[in-house]
């Protein structure tokens, strides 16, 4: 475990990084200089280059406060860095995404869901405390760090879902879990969304099921008559079987829900079971066929190099000019998460399986964070009394999920035809109307097509552009609307 620190191990990076961003030339818009992304927008292949802003000396575990429960990590951490450095400790973060080169920072800029987030919420509802890289007054860079209760708390609130526009985490400060060696799972059937929907309700409101703990929960919908819940919960032993589940190699985790009712994995394994097969999408790239697994090398199986091979086609459009000269109908990419209130969620699954081509869909529980016995405080936030005024203001205005109101994220990956007489984005744009028609929010990590009016009010256009105007006056990052919807 990393030794207590008692001064600022990172004072001399954040020196440079300021200087490193003065440098930079003052009439193009600032972008951090990444190797990989698991952004899906049209343009995201391009964006996500070696050149900009390296914020890399921001990338691991600097110090694990054990009593406290906390850790100081850089922004630039994956959580595959992340959990190797803190599970030997006994301790993961409260959220770990599905996906393993995530990074920490990337998941509080932009959003971050697990099956742990029904009792644990979203990755920034763990931040304690925030460093960022914003524009500054003079548009040469100043770092501030936001926390919850000092001068720079409206920063605090309004970071996440800024994927960006208002600056670079640089580290931060975030709540950790103690874990244990080992995750059982149920996968439990229901015949019906309907009933998938009452489940979750159960399990969000008693963190039980059959009279069993539920620490994790999540679940996939193969058909209108065919849906699963995981429900999973920490252990100390492998229950019921000689060995924990190894989905890493031949096996493919996703097809055992169809096949196992009980299972164990180890804590690793349990948090990356979706990472090896990108969920279920490496299918795509034929890694589920038994000859190609077979040759397909064991460290290659994993989301990353499934990312490198789409974006590779997003550049140079290989597959899309062959089913061309095939003589097929076009493809429009369907990629998105949404957050649906649970009351309306069986309404949703059920029109999405009427009208879009796609199966299986990932289900994940989600509701904000209160602390106990805080009355309207979340997560650190503390209510002000305009809050406590307006009770339906969000905590979070830019992502405008409500207290006390249970979601269900509903996650799709694929690709539809684009059929003759209609448009490419047609779907997409439909996807859009009925999740605001239901009360719910997509994540912006894939393509939007919102006007630009729409998107502010969904999107806490009046609290980013006040953000905006305090931390980035110069305009040195692009708008949130300039990246999520005009890819720039």
């Amino acid at each position: 475990m990393p030794t207590r620190v008692t001064v600022d191990p990172l004072e001399g990076s954040v020196a440079t990084a300021a200087r490193n961003f003065a440098a930079l030339p003052p009439d193009r818009p600032v972008r951090l200089a990444k190797r990989t992304s698991n952004l899906f927008r049209h343009g995201a292949a391009r964006n996500g280059t070696r050149e900009g802003l390296d914020l890399s000396a921001f990338r691991g575990v600097f110090d694990i406060d054990a009593a406290a429960r906390t850790a100081r990590v850089g922004g630039l951490t994956t959580y595959e860095e992340l959990v190797d450095a803190l599970l030997p400790s006994g301790f993961v973060p409260l959220v770990v995404p599905q996906l393993r080169t995530i990074t920490i920072g990337g998941a509080v800029t932009g959003l971050g869901i697990e099956a742990s987030s029904f009792r644990n919420g979203l990755p920034h509802e763990s931040v304690r405390e925030l460093r960022i890289l914003t524009g500054g007054a003079d548009g040469r860079g100043e770092v501030v760090t936001a926390t919850a209760d000092n001068e720079q708390a409206e920063l605090f609130r309004t970071f996440p879902n800024s994927y960006g526009s208002l600056g670079y985490v640089l580290d931060l400060v975030i709540e950790l879990e103690p874990a244990s060696p080992y995750v059982a799972l149920r996968h439990v059937r229901f015949d019906g969304v309907g009933a998938l929907a009452d489940a979750i309700g159960v399990v969000m409101r008693t963190m039980a099921w059959d009279g069993h703990r539920v620490d994790f929960v999540d679940g996939v919908v193969f058909g209108p008559r065919e849906s699963y819940l995981t429900l999973a919960h920490w252990t100390d032993e492998v229950e019921g079987q000689p060995t924990p589940s190894d989905y890493t190699g031949a096996q493919v985790y996703y097809r055992s829900i169809q096949e196992r009712r009980t299972d164990v994995l180890t804590a690793h394994d349990y948090l990356w079971r979706w990472d090896t097969d990108w969920f279920w999408c490496s299918r795509a790239f034929g890694a589920q066929h038994p000859v190609i697994r077979r040759l397909w090398p064991k460290d290659k199986l994993r989301s990353d190099v499934y990312w490198r091979i789409v974006a590779f086609e997003q550049r140079h459009g290989v597959m899309a000019a062959i089913d061309a000269r095939r003589g097929r109908l076009p493809r429009e990419r369907v990629i998105q998460d949404v957050e649906i209130p649970l009351d309306r969620t069986a309404e949703f699954l059920t029109w999405f399986l009427d009208n879009v081509p796609i199966e299986p869909v990932w289900v994940c529980p989600i509701q904000l964070r209160r602390q106990p016995g805080s009355g309207s405080e979340l997560s650190g936030i503390r209510a002000t009394d305009d809050d406590q005024a307006d009770q339906g203001r969000p905590p979070w205005p830019l992502y405008p999920m409500h207290p006390d109101v249970p979601y269900v994220n509903v996650g799709f990956w694929s690709s539809v035809e684009v059929e003759p007489g209609r448009q490419h984005g047609d779907v997409n744009r439909a996807i859009e109307a009925k999740v605001t028609e239901l009360g719910g929010h997509k994540s912006l990590y894939s393509d939007a097509y919102y006007d630009e009016a729409t998107f502010a009010r969904l999107y806490g256009g009046a609290a980013i552009a006040a953000a905006k105007r305090h931390y980035d006056p110069q305009g040195r990052f692009p708008t949130l609307y300039e990246k999520a919807v005009q890819a720039r």
